[in-house]
C-alpha cells in the first residue's frame, strides 16, 4: 500500500481511519471538532434557509467529551510528523478538555489564537461570543515548520509604515464567516481564509494535509486549490457525498439544484 490514502477522504470515524495512516505521515492538521453542546445543526440563522443545510451533523455528549478528545489526539499523535503541526479549532465550552488531553499526551502548545468573526448570536442574558478559540500545537517544537514571511517580506509595511508580516501574525485574527447564501452547506464551515493563511505558515507545496472531521470539507478542498495533498474522514454519509461532489468536480460551492428548479417554474 504505497501513499493510497493520499488526496482521499473517507466516510469512517476518524479513530478507525486514522489506525489506517503510516506513523509519522502527516505534516499538518487543521480541524474542527464536533462542538459536544447539543449544536442545532437545522437552525435557521440569520435568515438560513434551512433546506439547503444537509442532514447528518454527528454531536459528542459533553460527558464524554474529554474521552473523545483523547482518542482522536491519540491516533494523530502516531501519525504526525515531529515536522508537522496542528491546529484545532474550539468554542469555550469543551477547550478545557481539549487542553487536558494534549498536555496528557505531551503534545506542545505553541500559540493559543483568537479568531474573531463579524458577529455572534445575539443574546439577552450575558455577552455575545463572536470568537473562536484556535490551539496551534506540535510534537517537537525545534523540527516543527514555521514560514514568518510567507504571506508577507520582512520590509512590507501598510500606510501607517507597520510592519505587515508582524501584523498577519498577531495571535488575534479578525476574519469574516462565509455565508453561502442559495447554495447547499453544512451547518458550520472554516473560512478559506482561515485556512490559507495556516497552510502558509506551517506547511509546503505536496505537504499532506489532514482533517479528521471534514464537515463541509474546506480544509480537503482549499489544500487541493492549494497545491497540497489531503486526506480526511467523515463520518456523515450526506457531508461525505458533498465533499467528494466538491473536489471530484473542482467545485468550491454548489447550488441546490431544487431551488434553480423553482425558480425556473415560477
Amino acid at each position: 500500500m504505497k501513499n493510497d490514502f493520499e488526496n482521499k477522504i473517507f466516510n469512517i470515524d476518524c479513530v478507525e481511519g486514522m489506525k489506517n495512516l503510516p506513523p509519522q505521515s502527516v505534516d499538518l492538521v487543521i480541524t474542527d471538532p464536533p462542538f459536544g453542546i447539543d449544536f442545532k445543526a437545522k437552525r435557521e440563522n440569520y435568515h438560513r434557509n434551512s433546506a439547503n443545510v444537509l442532514e447528518g451533523y454527528t454531536e459528542i455528549k459533553g460527558k464524554e467529551y474529554y474521552q473523545f478528545t483523547f482518542e482522536w489526539l491519540n491516533e494523530v499523535k502516531r501519525i504526525l510528523k515531529n515536522s508537522g503541526s496542528m491546529y484545532i479549532f474550539s468554542g469555550w465550552n469543551y477547550l478545557k478538555d481539549i487542553l487536558i488531553a494534549l498536555d496528557k499526551l505531551n503534545f506542545i502548545v505553541v500559540n493559543h489564537l483568537i479568531w474573531k468573526y463579524q458577529f455572534g448570536v445575539v443574546t439577552s442574558r450575558k455577552f455575545v461570543t463572536s470568537h473562536y478559540h484556535c490551539l496551534y500545537v506540535c510534537l517537537d517544537d525545534k523540527k516543527r515548520k514555521f514560514f514568518p514571511y510567507a504571506r508577507f517580506s520582512q520590509d512590507s509595511k501598510n500606510k501607517k509604515g507597520s510592519a505587515l508580516h508582524y501584523l498577519d501574525k498577531e495571535d488575534v485574527w479578525t476574519i469574516n464567516r462565509e455565508y453561502w447564501s442559495g447554495d447547499i452547506k453544512t451547518p458550520t464551515k472554516l473560512p478559506a481564509e482561515i485556512i490559507k493563511k495556516i497552510l502558509a505558515y506551517s506547511s509546503e507545496e505536496n505537504d499532506l494535509i489532514l482533517d479528521p472531521f471534514l464537515g463541509s470539507g474546506q480544509v480537503a478542498v482549499v489544500s487541493k486549490m492549494e497545491k497540497r495533498k489531503y486526506v480526511g474522514f467523515e463520518i456523515a454519509k450526506e457531508y461525505f457525498d458533498f465533499i467528494l461532489e466538491r473536489l471530484e468536480t473542482n467545485s468550491y460551492r454548489i447550488k441546490n439544484q431544487t431551488e434553480i428548479q423553482n425558480c425556473l417554474e415560477i
